[in-house]
């Protein structure tokens, strides 16, 4: 029951006026943002622990700096205009694929799977896609599923991958570069009282499909082990 109004008045304001001297005039209103950010993660972080254990994991383990890293970028506004968290044994440190929590006006989500996978990670998923991948059908096409997430999104080839045919019946999925589940939240979803137990039940509903891309990202090599 968190109010996370305080999150997207400030994310708004941000948004605006992103600097330092205005940031530095508006740190009291950030700290109130950044606590309640923090106490709704703790809710998120205990609901699902009840379906995906999370031993020892704390808010601080999960939540982004809201400081950018512009060192290799052209627009060099200091900070982030949204609060974000990954949620997943290990926090920002998982091996696995967490829960991504991202509160920002008009733009807020929950969302996971294989996001900009390795190319070895990708060939696997490749290699189970075309082979018929009978798990991760009977994964989104599970009713509740399908409710929060509808089918699988992300970055997506034009055209077939190297060494499968344009014709292939999982063509759409061999074609995706990023395998996610992405679910939109409005601003009002956001502030409404039970918007923790809301969020914990499309994580209930994504724990299927994080699964299936963590045992499959666990079979590629990571780097320096080649």
């Amino acid at each position: 029951m968190s109010n996370l109004k305080p999150v997207l008045d400030f994310a708004r304001a941000l948004h605006d006026n992103n600097n330092k001297p205005w940031f530095e005039a508006h740190r009291a209103q950030y700290d109130e943002a950044r606590a309640c950010f923090e106490d709704f993660v703790q809710e998120i972080i205990i609901g699902i622990d009840r379906f995906d254990p999370l031993p020892g994991l704390r808010p601080a383990d999960c939540i982004y700096r809201i400081h950018r890293d512009i060192r290799f970028s052209k627009d060099k506004s200091p900070y982030k205009d949204y609060m974000s968290a990954v949620i997943a044994p290990g926090g920002r440190k998982a091996t696995r694929s967490p829960y991504y929590i991202h509160l920002s006006p008009g733009h807020s989500m929950l969302a996971g799977g294989a996001h900009q996978p390795t190319r070895e990670q990708l060939a696997l998923f490749r290699e189970e896609i075309a082979a018929g991948a009978p798990e991760l059908h009977r994964i989104v096409s599970a009713p509740a599923f399908r409710r929060y997430f509808g089918e699988l999104t992300g970055e997506r080839l034009k055209t077939a991958p190297r060494g499968y045919p344009q014709d292939h019946p999982q063509i759409e999925w061999l074609k995706l570069i990023s395998l996610t589940a992405y679910h939109p939240l409005t601003d009002e979803e956001v502030c409404a009282r039970d918007a923790d137990l809301r969020i914990v039940k499309a994580c209930a509903a994504l724990k299927p499909f994080l699964d299936w891309v963590s045992a499959i990202q666990a079979q590629a090599p990571v780097p320096n082990e080649r």
